[in-house]
């Protein structure tokens, strides 16, 4: 398993990495559900999506949108046993361990942590009517 550092570096080289970014909606989730219920999910979807030996769809089980963890994966090049295995140095063919559960979820929270989220829409006036200017 390679350092974080050595592959946050790795991943600033990668002009398909370095283009995701949270969208409205992954942000505003993660505004309203708080980072340590992502994470908890996170974990979920790890486990469930990634960790087994042969996962079901293997590179093409993360969608490129929807949750804050799916952003998050194909950023940090946590979103198939292929990637893993090119750029955290976490072979494909067995089940991943807890330390390399870990490294992932360690990965995700690292990049989520850097993200700025982004700013919640003025709220609309009750009565649009009454703020119209004659």
């Amino acid at each position: 398993m390679r350092d974080l550092d050595a592959v946050f570096d790795a991943l600033a080289k990668s002009a398909f990495r370095r283009r995701f970014a949270l969208g409205v909606r992954e942000g505003k989730y993660l505004r309203e559900k708080s980072l340590d219920t992502v994470l908890a999910q996170a974990h979920e979807l790890i486990g469930k999506r990634l960790a087994p030996q042969a996962p079901l769809n293997d590179g093409k089980q993360t969608p490129f949108r929807g949750h804050p963890v799916f952003i998050a994966q194909h950023a940090t090049a946590t979103c198939c046993r292929a990637c893993l295995a090119k750029w955290h140095g976490i072979a494909a063919g067995s089940a991943l361990d807890d330390a390399e559960r870990r490294h992932v979820v360690d990965a995700i929270e690292r990049w989520l942590r850097a993200q700025p989220l982004p700013t919640q829409p003025a709220p609309a006036p009750a009565n649009p009517q009454r703020e119209l200017p004659f």
